[in-house]
């Protein structure tokens, strides 16, 4: 029988060999964390959710992204409509 939980679906290494081609439908709505003898050992994740994460470190891991966020978060950062730029052509 397949164990799931309130945050994610939860199972066993060989209840997740059983039901692999289920879970990677079942991981577009929801992680999917898979558990070896009561240890979390994996997750099973979307392809759109790890381009997110992905995206999320590569703005992490840039300095002039971070500046820009913490001015953002501290008022100190404008925006101008799209329109207020001229074209150069």
């Amino acid at each position: 029988m397949l164990r799931m939980s309130a945050m994610s679906s939860t199972y066993s290494v060989s209840e997740a060999q059983s039901n692999l081609p289920r879970l990677l439908k079942d991981a577009a709505h929801g992680s999917i964390a898979i558990r070896r003898r009561d240890e979390t050992v994996a997750y099973l994740v979307s392809r759109r959710r790890m381009e997110a994460i992905a995206e999320t470190l590569e703005l992490l891991a840039n300095p002039a992204a971070m500046r820009a966020i913490r001015a953002h978060q501290a008022g100190r950062l404008k925006f101008f409509p799209l329109s207020s730029i001229e074209k150069t052509r």
